[in-house]
């Protein structure tokens, strides 16, 4: 019983850490593209909206590289000891696990590639630079909330969907 009781709250843990790690990163890029991002628009495009983009990015991405490693660790958790492994998950399951992958994806293509670029850029006050590169950073965020949306609508519902 002890043990059973362990693996429970264990489980219980792990859905929390893996719903929490998924609201901040998922919340977070809603924040960003669709509150922020108007509400600087306003703002003179080059260099201070720029350099408040400079600002913003690294704290958020902190907080998106710890949902990138918990989400992954979490859902495995849930995958092959709430669910029984690969085999025995429903298609939901299957679909979420792809999606987050290719979301992980797009976001270390995003922080190794344009974000690298568009800080160095505003570091150097390379602005005609840096401009492209929040562009592609848009972009890729937009594609990136879109898909963490349906995910989350898959969480919700999925199970009716077997």
């Amino acid at each position: 019983m002890a043990t059973f009781d362990v693996i429970h709250t264990a489980s219980a843990v792990s859905n929390a850490l893996h719903v929490l790690a998924a609201v901040v990163w998922v919340g977070g890029m809603f924040f960003a593209y669709l509150i922020l991002r108007p509400a600087v628009g306003g703002i003179e495009p080059a260099p201070e909206r720029l350099k408040l983009w400079s600002r913003v990015f690294p704290r958020f991405f902190a907080w998106v590289w710890a949902a990138v490693v918990v989400l992954p660790l979490t859902g495995y958790w849930r995958l092959f000891l709430d669910f029984g492994g690969f085999a025995r998950a429903g298609g939901y399951v299957h679909l979420m696990h792809v999606l987050g992958l290719v979301m992980i994806g797009l976001f270390v293509f995003l922080y190794v590639f344009p974000y690298r670029r568009f800080q160095v850029a505003v570091a150097a006050s390379d602005f005609p630079t840096a401009a492209p590169q929040l562009a592609v950073i848009r972009r890729i965020v937009g594609t990136n909330l879109a898909l963490g949306l349906f995910v989350a609508a898959v969480a919700a519902f999925g199970r009716l969907w077997v």
